[in-house]
């Protein structure tokens, strides 16, 4: 199988080194201190014990250079989706399927856009990604990888999905197909919300915000809002209680670096409008008031876009500070 990554951050990284070994893999993005440092030295991988393989892969940046793929596993940042989409036209052979393993909702729309509804499959994963720098990315933590039957696939996508979850489980990730990705999708999203913004703003690794009572409150009302929402649109969550779902996650996940908070010390833009800033606009044709999620958005926003300077690294009571200063609305 002739597999192309699209995303050469830490998740595509990650998953082009499990999946070297197994099938004819090629890594297509445009981080070019990434790139080099592949072409030079080859991807470094430390893996969940500390121990580090070597694995030489190719990348470019060209999609050109990577066409006719059976399958394009996207992996690029949810603000960068109809960039992939168009790029992918060229990549995908006649049959070819794009899955889209991203944070956030509306990737999967984004992707249809472009490719037509019969070649895109959504899936989700919680495997845990860090990248330490240019070729070198951490597996921070196993998890579960989940891709969706989708009823609107083409015959020739739907024939792939078994022999890509066997795939996937081969190269070690656990993987599930699974009829109502809906649920998981809108599931991440009341974790991703509960922990994200609340790490990138206080550069702090995930554990810490069960530190403070103060935090975990702000965790229980951003998932709970993502509930509700879920909830209004007849989405039910696969697990009962978001905040709980949360927390635990952040439990297990102590000593991880969120997504946000990696792209926020590298100052890169973060995805807070596909996870907070979503749950806010999904919210208002149900009248479903987010408050947390919509603060905690332009929040982040405000960071990074220079209007508020960075907290120092667990400044509890300065994000407090800016939580009191921004009007409910």
């Amino acid at each position: 199988m002739r597999i192309v990554i699209v995303g050469i951050g830490a998740m595509g990284c990650l998953l082009g080194a499990y999946l070297e070994r197994l099938a004819d893999v090629s890594l297509l993005g445009h981080w070019p201190e990434q790139i080099a440092s592949i072409q030079r030295n080859g991807l470094w991988l430390e893996h969940p014990d500390g121990t580090r393989t070597r694995h030489r892969l190719a990348v470019v940046d060209d999609p050109a250079a990577v066409g006719g793929a059976d399958v394009a596993v996207v992996a690029v940042k949810s603000r960068q989706t109809a960039v992939a989409a168009r790029a992918l036209a060229g990549v995908l052979g006649p049959g070819g399927l794009a899955l889209t393993l991203q944070n956030g909702l509306n990737n999967r729309a984004a992707l249809r856009a472009t490719l037509g509804p019969e070649r895109v499959a959504l899936g989700v994963t919680s495997e845990g990604a860090t990248a330490l720098g240019p070729g070198v990315v951490r597996h921070a933590g196993r998890g579960l990888t989940y891709i969706g039957r989708e009823p609107r696939l083409g015959l020739d996508q739907r024939d792939l999905l078994p022999t890509l979850a066997t795939l996937f489980n081969a190269a070690g990730f656990e993987t599930h197909l699974v009829d109502d990705t809906d649920s998981l999708v809108w599931g991440k999203l009341a974790v991703n919300a509960a922990i994200n913004p609340l790490t990138a703003l206080l550069r702090v690794p995930n554990g810490f915000l069960l530190e403070h009572e103060a935090l975990s409150a702000l965790m229980d009302r951003a998932a709970s809002e993502v509930a509700a929402v879920a909830a209004a649109q007849g989405i039910t969550l696969p697990f009962p209680n978001a905040a709980d779902r949360a927390r635990e996650v952040a439990r297990v996940t102590a000593a991880n670096r969120s997504s946000m908070l990696q792209d926020t010390l590298r100052g890169a833009p973060t995805e807070v409008d596909a996870i907070c800033g979503a749950v806010v606009r999904a919210g208002r044709d149900p009248s479903v008031p987010t408050p947390v999620n919509e603060r905690l958005c332009d929040l982040v926003h405000q960071t990074e876009d220079g209007q508020l300077p960075a907290l120092m690294s667990g400044d509890v009571a300065g994000l407090l500070a800016w939580l009191e200063a921004a009007p409910e609305r």
